[in-house]
């Protein structure tokens, strides 16, 4: 049997909006299971003394990221528009919040995919609390309840604990996935956690 896969993401990150837009797919043709985790990187990025993302700090790497992301989209045929660039690095707290009690549901992972859309696709701010009662909705969710949920005490305890397990995991960047105690960091690397996955 093949070992799930944790994939980790964060909505501020671009090359996780790639993964969530690839890895559901390349997973069922693996017949691996996927658990979606959302975690914040602003403090896991404190911790490595950065107060911003480095593609923010380094403005060469940043330029690379973005026509690398462009390069990547098109190779796998997934909507981007680098006017997302303008609002980079985006809040995510709200998002992350949402996801974590949208997730429960069988339409959580496209209430995901919606909000990457948002932030990389229509330039949404999706700090933004109209933009995350959209994206609920187009999935197939009740904009009110969820919203109401993704206030709540337990939500943000939870988003916390994810942060923090992140942290022990030894997770640096997003999108991370973990098979087994193996981290594989980058959407590049997305394939080999999956076949990892399938070793035996």
């Amino acid at each position: 049997m093949p070992r799930p896969v944790t994939f980790w993401f964060e909505f501020a990150s671009t090359y996780s909006y790639l993964s969530a837009m690839r890895i559901d797919a390349e997973a069922e043709a693996r017949g691996v299971d996927v658990i979606w985790r959302p975690f914040l990187l602003g403090p896991i990025f404190k911790a490595q003394g950065w107060d911003r993302s480095p593609f923010a700090i380094y403005p060469e790497k940043g330029e690379n990221m973005w026509r690398d992301l462009e390069r990547r989209a098109e190779k796998y045929a997934i909507p981007f528009d680098r006017s997302a660039e303008k609002l980079f690095p985006q809040n995510s707290v709200l998002a992350a919040r949402a996801a974590i009690a949208c997730l429960h549901e069988d339409w959580g992972r496209e209430f995901c995919r919606y909000v990457f859309r948002a932030a990389f696709v229509d330039g949404r701010d999706i700090s933004d609390p109209g933009t995350i009662a959209d994206c609920i909705e187009s999935a197939g969710g009740l904009a009110q309840i969820y919203m109401h949920m993704a206030h709540s005490h337990t939500q943000k305890n939870t988003l916390r604990e994810h942060v923090d397990e992140a942290q022990s995991r030894g997770i640096y960047g997003a999108p991370s996935f973990i098979v087994d105690g193996e981290l594989f960091w980058g959407d590049d690397r997305l394939e080999d956690a999956l076949d990892w996955a399938n070793r035996v």
